[in-house]
């Protein structure tokens, strides 16, 4: 009678015993043999199997190399066709593709450049345009540079004039405003061109400065128009204006520093047309950053 083996005994896992207890040797999984991965051509609309037909619809179909493995990353080429250069939708590489590489390149910066500074040219002629504070008209609000009289800052400030906001809406009181001015300016100011003012009166207002203790304040149709931006040592020495009344279409301007202001009070109203944009911000010196 033959022995059963023992169950704890280590055996080899590639043998088992029978129910007699015969070893019976268990085969070992032959390794696959390596295959060619081959891309298998769908069937083309006329119903025959054609690696030209196939590959014209595999072009066709959209997103199938999201979806195919053996996808590269380049467009498969039917048999017998040459492989066309993709073409750029870039106007400046269809106009430049039969140029050397460093031609190519010198023109791609050329336009780079030149389109930069178109962009830069719109934005200063239709969005906002810098300007620098020449005069002490508007201090302290507004500092210019010395040593020009009246002056107290070192440097003179800059600031930007949003010029598309009154195409939306009409100029308001008490803003801030950049506009050319009339011909009057350059006899009576012995200076024209450029000016930067605070609008004072609308159109239709009847506006009248008044002197009281030697301090010159300014009325709107009978009623004193409250002023906070102005100091009190800005307002003397005052002389009587007016009363005027605005005509239409036209913009009473006056400085914050009035002493020192030559400003409509001398030169006349300013038209609507003439105003180029509201103050809207003080961007230099760095310690004068801010928004009016």
């Amino acid at each position: 009678m033959s022995e059963r083996p023992d169950p704890l005994e280590r055996q080899d896992p590639f043998e088992r015993a029978d129910p007699l207890g015969r070893p019976e040797p268990l085969r070992r999984p032959e390794p696959a043999e390596p295959r060619e991965l081959e891309r298998e051509w769908p069937q083309s609309r006329d119903g025959e199997l054609g690696a030209a037909g196939a590959a014209r619809e595999q072009h066709e179909r959209p997103g199938w190399y999201d979806r195919d493995p053996l996808y590269t990353g380049e467009l498969p080429t039917p048999p017998g066709q040459v492989r066309r250069e993709q073409r750029s939708h870039n106007p400046v590489d269809r106009l430049a593709r039969r140029l050397p590489q460093p031609w190519r390149t010198i023109v791609d910066w050329v336009v780079t450049i030149a389109g930069a500074i178109a962009i830069v040219l719109l934005i200063k002629a239709y969005v906002v345009n810098p300007y620098r504070i020449p005069s002490s008209s508007m201090e302290p609000t507004l500092h210019c540079a010395r040593p020009a009289q009246g002056c107290e800052a070192r440097f003179s400030d800059r600031v930007l004039a949003n010029r598309f906001v009154y195409h939306f809406r009409d100029p308001r009181r008490g803003e801030i405003v950049v506009f050319e001015t009339p011909p009057a300016a350059r006899q009576k100011c012995g200076a024209g061109g450029t000016f930067v003012k605070r609008i004072i009166g609308l159109p239709g207002d009847r506006l009248e400065v008044r002197v009281i203790r030697g301090n010159g304040y300014v009325f709107i149709d009978g009623r004193r128009l409250n002023e906070p931006y102005i100091q009190l040592a800005r307002r003397a020495p005052a002389s009587p204006y007016g009363p005027v009344t605005v005509p239409k279409g036209q913009y009473f301007m006056m400085g914050d520093n009035r002493s020192q202001s030559c400003d409509s009070r001398f030169w006349g109203t300013v038209p609507r047309r003439n105003i180029i944009g509201k103050v809207f911000m003080t961007y230099w010196p760095p310690n004068r950053i801010s928004f009016h």
